[in-house]
């Protein structure tokens, strides 16, 4: 019984499934060993404002998903995903280091900058390879084990962090070297998938314009961007941790908990989703998100603080999932690496408006205003997302 139930519940996944899963993995616990600490390193270590954090966070994002969209246009004009997520993650890698060589804001800045223009040129190509890694009945399983590497990746990483800081007491710039290598195995394990080849007529590579997107599709964009508006980087929400007086080393550990919570949800949000349909599921993901701002506005209590931040994390890793598989449900086969790339694009720019915005809210208004900011575009973008025609 509990066999078939197993085989059922990863049935319709491939190799190439669970290879994209280690690559998000370990990209991820690259990226993650140095998240948490970086807003700390800026404030502390070189002694920025709060509204440099949101500038830098708010650009990053904004690379990373305009990037894609541009990645993902690119990807499918060649139809070919594998060679531009392979350029993407090795520059990701590379970038890493270059934050602990930093020694004024403005260094991390544009390191940070290069880290997430190659992980917003591979992530479009590589979203690509995962719906093309299931059938269409299983694609939001393979989102959902997609982001279950990604976002345990995101748990790790910071324990791993934790443990070289805390424990083999290494100095705070070395964690952004040690991330290299993570994210070098991400880069090998990449290079294992194996691209099938497209049986597109040559005419449409030549053809993937945005005219040809359906309406119901530019619906959900704006749908997305009212949503993303209130969207503002997890940094506050750290930040805001570590202000109602939670140690370094516990502001970490619950940051890891939100990566587990997320990793956790990831695949039985992306299965759910498959058989309830992605609206009612993204549905819940927008809910969660308005309920764990409004907390965050309203309380200074350390452990509610940890427990909304595991909630924060129910609505990253079902957010993570099914937004980018209800992407690809409006879009033709060859037109998937553009399609969720200019979501990305979409969540990238309302990220960097919403979070120079809370960064404003945070130096000048307080801390609360920047929680009930995104709390508010959280009930809008939930109500909005109402009338959408549903496709599945």
């Amino acid at each position: 019984m509990a066999t078939s139930l197993k085989k059922k519940y990863f049935s319709g996944l491939s190799t190439n499934t669970f290879l994209l899963t280690l690559t998000s993995l370990f990209a991820d616990i690259s990226t993650e060993m140095l998240y948490p600490v970086l807003p700390i390193f800026l404030t502390q270590n070189l002694k920025a404002p709060g509204s440099v954090v949101g500038i830098i966070e708010g650009v990053a994002i904004a690379t990373q998903n305009i990037v894609q969209g541009l990645a993902g246009w690119l990807s499918d004009k060649l139809q070919k995903r594998k060679p531009i997520a392979v350029a993407g993650y090795t520059l990701a890698a590379i970038a890493k280091p270059l934050i602990g060589f930093s020694i004024v804001w403005q260094g991390v800045f544009t390191a940070r900058f290069l880290d997430r223009l190659g992980s917003g040129t591979r992530s479009a190509p590589r979203d690509a390879l995962v719906a093309a890694s299931a059938g269409e009945r299983h694609r939001g399983k393979a989102f959902g084990l997609e982001g279950v590497g990604d976002n345990l990746g995101a748990f790790l990483g910071p324990l791993i962090a934790v443990a070289l800081l805390f424990y083999f007491k290494v100095e705070i710039r070395s964690i952004f070297y040690l991330a290299f290598i993570p994210g070098l195995i991400a880069v090998f394990m990449v290079l294992l998938v194996k691209e099938k080849g497209n049986k597109i007529p040559v005419k449409y590579k030549l053809d993937t314009h945005i005219q040809r997107f359906p309406l119901n599709y530019w619906h959900y964009l704006a749908i997305i961007a009212i949503f993303g508006m209130g969207n503002v980087s997890s940094s506050f929400f750290i930040l805001q941790t570590k202000a109602v007086g939670v140690s370094l080393e516990g502001t970490i550990l619950i940051y890891a908990l939100y990566n587990l919570m997320a990793a956790l949800i990831s695949f039985p949000s992306g299965y759910l989703s498959d058989m309830l349909g992605r609206k009612t599921v993204l549905s819940a993901s927008f809910l969660i998100f308005l309920a764990t701002a409004a907390g965050f506005a309203i309380t200074k209590n350390m452990l509610v603080i940890g427990a909304l931040f595991a909630l924060y994390g129910l609505y990253q890793g079902i957010f993570r999932s099914v937004g980018k598989a209800f992407a690809t449900d409006f879009v033709p086969p060859y037109m998937r690496a553009s399609g969720v790339g200019w979501y990305n694009t979409t969540v990238g720019l309302s990220g960097l408006v919403a979070s120079v915005i809370a960064g404003l809210l945070w130096d000048n208004i307080g801390h609360s205003a920047v929680f009930f900011y995104a709390a508010f575009f959280a009930g809008a973008g939930s109500i909005a997302l109402l009338f959408l025609r549903k496709i599945k």
